[in-house]
């Protein structure tokens, strides 16, 4: 009975990527009865993308996957999803208090009706949200994350904004007044499993479907920065809302991907908070208040005396001939980030299956130091004069969580290896850190 469940909820991990669940198997009365969707598909996740690494070689005889770029979407993954181990998820919390509060009507949870109206719904909200998101600044320094990979793979779909769930929310309110939170709570999951799958270059076209839905060749446009491709294809599951608002475009001149001015740096937190310093800095530039209240409020290309949105005449010209921005480091230092990245991301998977039995303080000292750790590899690949040091006192902190218990193992037997090999990080990277003081000094007398 048991592997029959298993099976099933496997099964509907995987349909739910492409939206074949049905509205019989995926309508529930109570929020607290609707499956983790995206949890349950995490397995197929990994898998998809070990597929398109291995068909992707064998078409191009180059990996559409690098190591730098890889890590740093999953990174950015993992730290998306940190705010969930302190509340739910901010859409499903503000839907809520909404339906309790100011529900006009109550649509019956078990039609499927209501299961397709909350689907279209949710997915024309989705429309929105993400097209303020590109045309509204201070939204776009959270959604630009997304756009920072100079890649398009399936990796890509991970990299995900820290902070862009603390103003989506809004846009999913009309929607509370009507539709059930238990359907809403099943199709803002469908919704982001289907993105997932059309972030692949290797997809090139689906015929018929194209006209109705998002595809990875309508998505391969709304990543690019080519001039034909900005702000464009902001559709989740349809496309149909881009057709009917105009900001639909068809794919033609080669896709460059990334971002408009690319930051070419693998550091995480730099890559999901540098737009906000940046419209800090932007703004003190004016000298009037609507000046500098516009500045965060419009388009991310306004400038006085330019329209809302602003415009794209001083973009960098797109030729075709863009290479991505890719650290040389040797075969060493990348296994070693492997290595320590595998580690925190058993950590992760810990903190995340054990955060009900764990105090808040021990939450906050685990989220603290997985922040610490995807930040110091990040400055491991970019190779920063700073790596060093940044890494010894790392390594530092996992001997004391190792000493406590706050980090364990994949499997008991790797207990000593995993202490041996943490200690000699610390030793190696404790020699790298005196070594570069010495050469400061000499420099300095």
């Amino acid at each position: 009975m048991a592997d029959t469940m298993d099976l099933r909820a496997m099964s509907a991990g995987v349909r739910g990527m492409f939206f074949m669940l049905t509205p019989n198997e995926s309508s529930f009365q109570k929020v607290e009865e609707v499956p983790h969707y995206v949890q349950q598909a995490t397995p197929f996740f990994i898998g998809l993308m070990v597929l398109e690494l291995v068909v992707g070689f064998l078409k191009k005889g180059t990996p559409v996957i690098t190591l730098s770029d890889g890590l740093t979407s999953v990174a950015a993954g993992m730290i998306s999803r940190l705010p969930m181990l302190l509340m739910r998820g901010c859409e499903l919390t503000a839907y809520m208090y909404v339906w309790d509060k100011y529900r006009l009507l109550e649509l019956p949870w078990d039609n499927a009706w209501t299961w397709w109206f909350t689907f279209l719904g949710c997915d024309f909200c989705y429309y929105w949200v993400h097209r303020l998101a590109h045309e509204v600044s201070f939204i776009w320094a959270a959604h630009q994350v997304h756009h920072s990979s100079e890649y398009y793979n399936l990796t890509t779909a991970l990299r995900q904004s820290l902070t862009q769930q603390f103003t989506s929310w809004i846009f999913y309110m009309p929607l509370a007044l009507v539709a059930p939170p238990s359907i809403f709570a099943v199709h803002i999951q469908l919704n982001l499993l289907y993105q997932f799958w059309i972030h692949t270059e290797l997809i090139k076209d689906l015929g018929p479907l194209e006209w109705v839905f998002n595809t990875p060749k309508h998505h391969r446009v709304h990543h690019g920065r080519n001039h034909y491709c900005i702000d464009k294809n902001y559709g989740g599951i349809l496309i149909i809302w881009d057709r009917l608002f105009g900001t639909f475009a068809e794919e033609k001149d080669k896709v460059i991907y990334g971002l408009v001015f690319p930051i070419n740096t693998f550091e995480i937190l730099y890559i999901q908070l540098h737009y906000y310093f940046y419209l800090l800095g932007k703004s003190k530039t004016y000298k009037t208040i609507s000046d500098k209240v516009s500045t965060f409020l419009k388009g991310p290309s306004w400038s006085p005396g330019k329209g809302r949105l602003g415009d794209h005449v001083d973009n960098p010209v797109v030729t075709g001939k863009e290479v991505p921005h890719e650290p040389s480091w040797t075969l060493p230092i990348q296994l070693y980030v492997v290595m320590h990245f595998l580690l925190v991301l058993w950590t992760y998977h810990d903190l995340f299956e054990n955060k009900t039995i764990l105090s808040q303080f021990t939450i906050l000292g685990m989220t603290l130091y997985i922040l610490l750790t995807l930040t110091s590899l990040g400055y491991l690949i970019d190779q920063r004069p700073t790596a060093a040091v940044l890494e010894m006192l790392r390594c530092v902190v996992m001997v004391m969580m190792q000493r406590y218990n706050y980090m364990t193992p994949l499997l008991p037997s790797l207990t000593v290896p995993t202490e041996a090999f943490v200690s000699l990080s610390l030793l190696y990277w404790g020699l790298q850190s005196f070594s570069q003081l010495l050469s400061i000094k000499k420099k300095g007398d």
